[in-house]
């Protein structure tokens, strides 16, 4: 096994789920199903047993798929980590967010290797975005209600989200009003993003990725109407009264392709985006050994 993750990596994942795949939703149900099924491989080589939460929607079958590396010393607590594997109508989804699974991927694939204090749960899940974002048939949506109800003690949901595209170009970066008297200009860190619940969690993870990596770093708590802040999948978490985070490059807010046919694999920079998810395993690892 690789000790780290490399940019040839990620570029593997991004390129088969964006390039060969393509865009993958309930509307190209095919391509949905190629990336759950690339997901599944992926993992059952790992070591992992793989557990499909399945639904049905617009009459296609969606699947949330689930791997656990359990922890050694608090096995019940769950730190949980996913991405959404479906891209938007008309869109490859390179970055949007063939970079999250990708991370996710290669985050699992390093777990396999340690074994964490506390549980590491990784899910992949379907149909986050439109027409499903916010509303019932979200696949992250139906998992947090069921283990909400399930009492599953997740201690922290993190959605990687939009998470490959760095640049060091002065104004690279732009920000919901206010937030550039506070920020940098340049799109050269990644973001993490919370609601006021989970200020604490925040910090804990910032910390841990600060003492971890040098790779650039900013964080803020904030009202989740802010247009971003909510934007993905740890909003299903919030509303089953769980503490979730993102963790993103900030997506409409740097990277011009966002939701777009130009979402495509050649944009990310997979070198950053590396050194950027080697950071954030260190800070996972570190996360599961503090109270949370």
């Amino acid at each position: 096994m690789e000790p780290e993750i490399t940019a040839k990596r990620l570029r593997q994942h991004v390129y088969h789920l964006a390039a060969t795949i393509g865009e993958r939703n309930v509307y190209r149900p095919q391509a949905l199903h190629a990336a759950e099924d690339y997901i599944r491989a992926t993992w059952r080589a790992q070591g992992y047993d793989v557990v499909a939460q399945e639904y049905t929607v617009e009459g296609v079958r969606s699947a949330n798929l689930e791997i656990t590396r359990r922890g050694g010393a608090r096995p019940a607590e769950i730190i949980l980590v996913g991405a959404h594997y479906d891209s938007v109508q008309g869109s490859p989804g390179a970055n949007d967010n063939g970079s999250g699974v990708a991370a996710l991927l290669e985050l699992s694939r390093l777990f396999a290797g340690v074994e964490p204090a506390r549980t590491l749960r990784f899910v992949a899940f379907t149909n986050e975005e439109p027409p499903f974002f916010l509303f019932g048939n979200m696949g992250s949506m139906h998992y947090a209600r069921a283990a909400r109800r399930r009492g599953d003690d997740i201690r922290l949901m993190i959605a990687l989200e939009t998470i490959g595209f760095y640049s060091d170009a002065p104004g690279s970066q732009s920000y919901p009003p206010l937030f550039r008297y506070f920020f940098p200009e340049r799109a050269n860190f990644i973001g993490l993003v919370s609601n006021f619940r989970s200020r604490r969690a925040l910090r804990q993870l910032a910390r841990a990725y600060q003492a971890a990596t040098d790779f650039p770093m900013q964080h803020a708590a904030t009202f989740a109407a802010i247009p971003g802040v909510a934007w993905s999948d740890h909003l299903s978490f919030w509303r089953s009264r769980y503490r979730a985070l993102m963790i993103t490059d900030t997506a409409f807010y740097r990277y011009p392709w966002y939701h777009t046919g130009q979402d495509t694999p050649e944009k990310l920079n997979y070198r950053e985006f590396a050194h950027m998810t080697n950071g954030l395993f260190k800070a996972l690892l570190a996360l599961a050994e503090i109270p949370l």
